[in-house]
């Protein structure tokens, strides 16, 4: 199995183009660039997204498993722990440190939504 990319905020905020566009997901990375043309709801939707976090947007559309499924195609690795703990929460410096695997873990219980820099 190979090593997950784990990518900051600034990053991903490099990747806001129409030419380049990166998403964040869950806590997931994704590179929706050649998707844009495709998608049903339109290009707009996702350029308002490009370089950010699109948790929320995604799930309040009520996406089908198939567009979950188009979505993991797309996907180039994971948004980094330190970074996303270190915005969200930076009154608990002891929680950078934590393994990347607890992501989905941090996101879930702290119901955090976007990150934005």
């Amino acid at each position: 199995m190979s090593k997950v990319t784990a990518y900051t905020g600034e990053q991903i905020q490099q990747h806001s183009t129409r030419e380049d566009i990166w998403i964040v997901v869950h806590g997931k990375v994704y590179d929706v660039t050649k998707f844009l043309d495709k998608h049903p709801g339109g290009e707009e939707v996702i350029l308002e997204h490009a370089g950010i976090d699109a948790t929320e947007a995604f799930e309040d559309i009520g996406h089908s498993d198939d567009a979950r499924e188009l979505l993991k195609d797309c996907f180039i690795g994971d948004l980094q722990v330190e970074y996303y703990l270190s915005c969200m929460l930076p009154e608990f410096p002891g929680l950078y440190s934590a393994d990347a695997n607890m992501l989905s873990l941090a996101y879930d219980c702290f119901c955090i939504d976007a990150f934005y820099v």
